[in-house]
């Protein structure tokens, strides 16, 4: 899979990219992530500008759409896009079920915004799927982009050492994850449920799922109305 993210502050998302299972998963040739410095396709010779004031009036600069149209352009004549997204505050709600159809696709754009946001001829003409990570507004669309990106590396094929810890996580299956726990068995008086020492894998699995389904009724009812 390749992730091209377009942005006009690229140190912002870069360090998120070079840890973890991000880090390894770019070193196995699952994936590769690439950076693009939107100031690298300005039409501005001299100070490479990429944003201009808002027509109308308003407070706020914009990214112009010739930088961003370049860029796109550039990268589609090289290979085919399954999906050129905007991290945008008014797109679909990022959930794992998107993460989970994005880790299918072969090569997707990730466009971010900043300032006031983008020239909105960008969103009619050239991207195809915008996307939320919440209800709130951030400086710029870099950190929402390391969330879906890390979001989809990690339930790639040979991203995670133990795959079916990822297959565990919350929101797999509409339920959030069930109650962990580590060594010691006892500390300060707090103790380990039983149930998780007695070996009993069945019982452990039933218990697992109990768990699952009390703690989504209690925290996310929401999410065992989705299909």
């Amino acid at each position: 899979m390749r992730i091209d993210i377009i942005s006009a502050v690229p140190q912002v998302i870069e360090s998120p990219l070079e840890t973890s299972i991000l880090k390894r998963a770019k070193e196995k040739g699952i994936v590769e992530i690439v950076v693009h410095d939107l100031h690298d396709y300005s039409s501005d010779a001299k100070h490479h500008h990429v944003d201009d004031y808002q027509f109308g009036g308003g407070a706020g600069m914009v990214l112009q759409i010739e930088p961003i149209h370049k860029c796109i352009q550039k990268l589609q004549s090289e290979r085919k896009y399954d999906e050129i997204i905007y991290m945008s505050p008014d797109g679909e709600q990022f959930t794992q079920k998107t993460a989970n159809h994005l880790s299918l696709m072969e090569n997707i754009i990730i466009l971010c915004g900043h300032y006031k946001g983008i020239d909105h001829r960008v969103r009619e003409h050239l991207i195809t799927k915008e996307i939320s990570i919440g209800d709130f507004v951030i400086t710029g669309g870099e950190l929402a982009a390391a969330v879906v990106t890390d979001s989809v590396v990690r339930i790639l094929p040979g991203a995670m050492g133990d795959m079916a810890s990822a297959l565990d996580d919350s929101f797999q299956d509409n339920l959030l994850a069930a109650p962990i726990y580590t060594r010691p068995e006892n500390y300060n008086g707090w103790k380990v449920p039983e149930i998780l020492l007695s070996g009993n894998t069945k019982e452990i699995d039933k218990w697992q799922l109990e768990q699952s389904l009390e703690r989504t009724k209690l925290l996310r009812p929401d999410l065992l109305d989705e299909e």
